[in-house]
């Protein structure tokens, strides 16, 4: 069952549309570590905070061998825009058919106000160079979140 994911299990394939043009896959990181986390919605504030914390830490993510992803169900355009708004960096991969959401169990029932709805939890996996899952943070908080784990990548 995709919510049961935990560390050490193979990280799910995905191969995904992304920000600019083309697709990005798993396989596209093979041997290196990857950051891939996933967002409910393009330029939310939380959702723009975690992605400038994030592309801050650009640098350090590279020096520690690590490429970071961002994910949402958003379309392309919409990423397009998000990432120039905020001269992002990383790729931002669109997840319409929340395939890939699903497979990383991190398409969830919510509820806000009393109403109860589909959407993305977020999360950030944190995948070996092996393409095996190290760490998974889940219901993240974003403040210090990018930090921790760029400390878990630059330890992997």
């Amino acid at each position: 069952m995709a919510d049961a994911l935990q560390a050490g299990d193979p990280a799910p394939d995905f191969k995904l549309p992304r920000d600019g043009k083309g697709d990005l896959s798993l396989a596209d990181f093979k041997g290196k570590k990857l950051v891939l986390y996933f967002y409910p919605k393009d330029d939310t504030s939380g959702c723009t905070a975690e992605a400038i914390a994030f592309n801050g830490l650009a640098k350090d993510f590279a020096a520690a061998n690590a490429a970071v992803v961002g994910g949402s169900p958003d379309p392309v355009k919409k990423h397009d825009k998000f990432r120039d708004k905020y001269e992002l960096t990383f790729p931002l991969v669109a997840d319409e058919t929340k395939q890939t959401l699903e497979a990383y169990g991190v398409w969830v029932e919510k509820s806000m106000y009393g109403r109860k709805y589909m959407g993305v939890e977020r999360s950030t996996f944190l995948i070996g160079p092996d393409g095996k899952i190290a760490r998974i943070w889940r219901k993240v908080k974003v403040p210090g979140h990018a930090e921790e784990v760029l400390a878990a990548a630059k330890a992997l």
